[in-house]
């Protein structure tokens, strides 16, 4: 599996795929799987941050940003932070989680962070609206909609290597119009 699709499963998973999920896992474990043994040094504890990293993955998905480098690092930093923070609680014997007037940040994502992600959205719709007719309906239904390939195919009444290839070169042009 090249790093495209690694990249194509996670931004499934951002729209809570399952089946991309367990694809992105069975790609991924062996390897992410090395960095938290590497960590910890200990099997049970390297399968629990495990688990860990792909509720975390699962969760962010939507946070991965396609910026020309690996996806891979970003799935090996998060079991690495996982991992690290594991060792750390386990070092110190959990003293600091229930400590009086520890208090965790607000969760969800910070005012500026939610204008910029409207931001980007609408520069999305945009940049599918610019694709054309068939192709950006193709890739609204597969990645918004999750749609699979065989049903677009069998809706726009293609077949399903066109279909594999529209969707291929709709995320390349998006990938370009979300570039400039």
């Amino acid at each position: 599996m090249d790093l495209q699709d690694i990249e194509d499963l996670i931004a499934r998973v951002a729209l809570k795929d399952r089946d991309a999920f367990s694809k992105l896992y069975d790609a991924t474990s062996a390897k992410l799987f090395g960095v938290a043994l590497r960590v910890l040094n200990n099997k049970a504890a390297a399968e629990d941050a495990m688990q860990d990293s792909y509720v975390k993955i699962w969760k962010n998905a939507h946070r991965y940003q396609s910026n020309g480098l690996s996806p891979m690092t970003w799935l090996i930093t998060i079991t690495r932070n996982t991992s690290i923070d594991r060792l750390r609680a386990r070092r110190k014997g959990h003293q600091d989680i229930d400590m009086p007037g520890f208090e965790l940040a607000a969760r969800g994502p910070s005012p500026e962070q939610s204008a910029i992600a409207a931001s980007e959205a609408k520069r999305l719709m945009g940049c599918l609206d610019e694709l054309e007719g068939d192709r950006g309906a193709a890739l609204r239904g597969a990645y918004l909609e999750g749609k699979s390939y065989a049903e677009l195919a069998e809706t726009f009444a293609v077949p399903l290597n066109t279909m594999r290839t529209w969707l291929r070169r709709g995320l390349i042009s998006l990938r370009a119009c979300m570039s400039r």
